[in-house]
């Protein structure tokens, strides 16, 4: 079988009742012991996962540029058909997998990636449908693209998610151009959000503005790696990378300032001042939601609403990449009222995290040779 390793089937003979599913270890928690199962190994520098309805295992993105379809029981296929050519330089290549609100009627899958082109790189965005036997992407096109490209090879984003009235937020880095971020005629740290066949809804703040990109939500942001639809408040909820120091959550809204380069709480990795700053706040920006002062170098978020475990209810979940951990945030409606970090003993950077509809958390390790990992609480 491609991609698993002797040691793998060994596992697979002497853990759980689900055929093909490694226990891996249980580790500990505030809640309890965490059941930790290896679903795949062997994904090169998986960036994103998506859960397929109805068993049907999962879409993984691996950054070099391959999309893979992972069964339920761990089995990897051949790289999809169909998926476009990527920038894969330094942060560069395949990046986001998402599923279409209607993908039981429809079946398009959406993806993010870096994209070449005058000279540099930016996000672009494209659909296709899923072929019936789960080995293509047909009819991919794309939808949205990152407009002027001034990336070579850092803060592209990005990620993708649907609201409930079916607009797409796409939440994009500033290609580590700062000042681009406050620019309303660059489509460079800013959330986006357009209709998902990439019209632009004429109730966006800035339709109207001349100058100005209609396809922009909020701007101000630095290099955004997380966005997620709270399911209580209907709102989409982001993170970011700050420089040195300085990630963090926000819940933008439409028109609103978030602040970057010239509010932050990070600094130069040269240690020097970020040259544009004014300080930690600024009047005319939005403070952010939460904050890290040291950066855990936040990747994916998903809001846990299952009801499988209860005592995760109402929580947030983030991955680190140099914290090397998966973040727990209990919130008590929008706030943060305490924080734990899981899977640290693993050593592994977290690249993303989703709630699967079985109630299980569903986590990427971006490596090499990176895994996805089955999280449950033992007790419940």
């Amino acid at each position: 079988m491609p991609l698993k390793s002797l040691a793998t089937f060994a596992l697979l003979a002497l853990f759980g009742s689900q055929p093909g599913l490694a226990e891996e270890r249980q580790l500990p928690s505030e809640l309890g012991p965490v059941n930790v199962v290896t679903v795949a190994e062997g994904l090169r520098n998986p960036w994103a996962v998506a859960v397929l309805p109805d068993g049907q295992g999962f879409l993984v993105s691996e950054r070099p540029g391959m999309l893979r379809r992972v069964s339920a029981t761990g089995e990897l296929s051949p790289p999809l058909r169909g998926v476009p050519g990527v920038f894969a330089v330094g942060q560069g290549g395949l990046l986001d997998v998402v599923l279409s609100p209607d993908f039981a009627e429809d079946r398009l899958v959406y993806l993010s990636y870096a994209e070449a082109g005058d000279g540099a790189a930016g996000t672009a965005v494209g659909r296709g449908r899923l072929s019936a036997d789960s080995r293509a992407l047909e009819n991919f096109t794309v939808i949205f693209r990152q407009q002027p490209k001034l990336s070579t090879g850092t803060h592209f984003g990005s990620r993708l998610v649907f609201d409930q009235q079916g607009h797409l937020f796409i939440a994009l880095g500033d290609n580590n151009d700062r000042p681009t971020a406050q620019a309303l005629d660059k489509l460079q740290g800013k959330l986006v959000r357009i209709y998902p066949d990439g019209r632009i809804p004429e109730d966006n703040p800035f339709v109207k503005r001349a100058g100005a990109r209609g396809e922009i939500w909020s701007y101000g942001h630095r290099n955004q790696q997380g966005a997620a639809l709270n399911p209580w408040s209907g709102r989409v909820w982001t993170h970011e990378h700050g420089p040195r120091g300085g990630d963090e959550i926000n819940i933008p809204e439409a028109g609103k300032n978030y602040g970057w380069p010239l509010a932050t709480h990070g600094i130069n990795y040269s240690m020097l001042p970020i040259p544009e700053a004014r300080g930690k706040t600024l009047e005319g920006t939005e403070p952010p939601l939460h904050v890290w002062e040291k950066s855990p170098a936040i990747s994916g978020m998903a809001f846990y609403s299952g009801e499988r475990f209860a005592a995760w209810q109402h929580s947030l979940f983030i991955g680190a990449l140099s914290g090397q951990a998966l973040i727990r945030l209990h919130l008590d409606g929008n706030r943060v009222v305490r924080e734990e970090r899981l899977l640290e003993s693993l050593n592994a950077r977290i690249r993303d995290v989703r709630q699967g509809p079985d109630g299980y958390l569903y986590v990427l390790t971006d490596a090499p040779q990176g895994r996805l990992l089955r999280l449950g609480l033992a007790s419940e």
